[in-house]
């Protein structure tokens, strides 16, 4: 019997932060559809975990980046290395990188540092940026990326992705509150969202779990996801803090959960 075709299937890959841990990888999302692979982050411990998801780097497409931090990017380089060796693995179709302007730049200067090392070919690799400062679009083998910045870095933007049958999912990267990621989560199918610290921890430039869930409430997604757990978050009740704000569908995220949206 064949398996069901879903217009967007969700693995997540890393549910954690810059502190390492056993049970949490740093932040990544793999997402299928449209009849291709998007790597949504690339933090610490990505490639492993993409491969225990049954995903190999030659298969991926797209790379989307939140914002800069080493714990969204670090496996970049890796990534990139890996791809130019072995030669009989090696990347036979264009991998493209969705990032916020300044994206550009700063993987010049990895290349500064790592030259050859992580230079895949011009005809391999082509750089997208999106507008920083307000909403963004650009469609890309067939999905709709919808951008707008949020409250963390000069560079950060959260993404939605909406599949050929008009599912969508929306990527917070780490964010503050942000008025401009419940406009763009209006309606989501899924949104995945950053909820970084218990309430009495809040810091700038992250959410708490009542925070989220009110983004979640305002703009009416059907499904929320919190992710991007600090240790400490393994001992609260997170779920708990989050239905302060939020009543609908919710998932605490962890390393190589699988959601479909049909």
């Amino acid at each position: 019997m064949n398996e069901p075709v879903h217009d967007i299937t969700v693995t997540v890959l890393g549910s954690g932060t810059c502190v390492p841990s056993l049970e949490r990888s740093s932040c990544s999302v793999l997402v299928e559809t449209g009849g291709r692979k998007w790597l949504i982050d690339s933090g610490a411990g990505t490639l492993r975990r993409l491969l225990e998801a049954g995903t190999t780097i030659f298969e991926l497409s797209h790379l989307l980046y939140s914002h800069l931090h080493p714990d969204h990017t670090a496996d970049l380089v890796p990534l990139l290395f890996a791809t130019k060796y072995p030669d009989e693995l090696a990347r036979n179709q264009p991998l493209t990188i969705v990032a916020g302007r300044g994206f550009a730049d700063f993987f010049d200067r990895l290349k500064r540092v790592y030259g050859n090392w992580i230079d895949i070919g011009r005809d391999l690799l082509k750089i997208v940026e999106m507008d920083v400062h307000g909403r963004d679009r650009v469609r890309l083998a067939g999905v709709a990326i919808d951008t707008a910045p949020t409250e963390h870095t000069p560079q950060s933007i959260a993404f939605r992705l909406t599949g050929p049958g008009g599912r969508s999912l929306v990527y917070s990267g780490d964010t503050d509150y942000s008025e401009q990621l419940v406009d763009l989560a209006h309606q989501a199918d899924l949104l995945i969202c950053e909820s970084a610290l218990p309430e009495g921890l809040k810091v700038s430039g992250h959410l708490t779990p009542a925070l989220a869930g009110e983004i979640a409430a305002r703009a009416g997604v059907h499904r929320l996801m919190l992710t991007h757990f600090y240790p400490v978050c393994d001992q609260t009740d997170i779920e708990a803090e989050c239905r302060r704000t939020y009543n609908g569908p919710l998932i605490l995220a962890r390393d190589l959960l699988r959601i479909a949206l049909d």
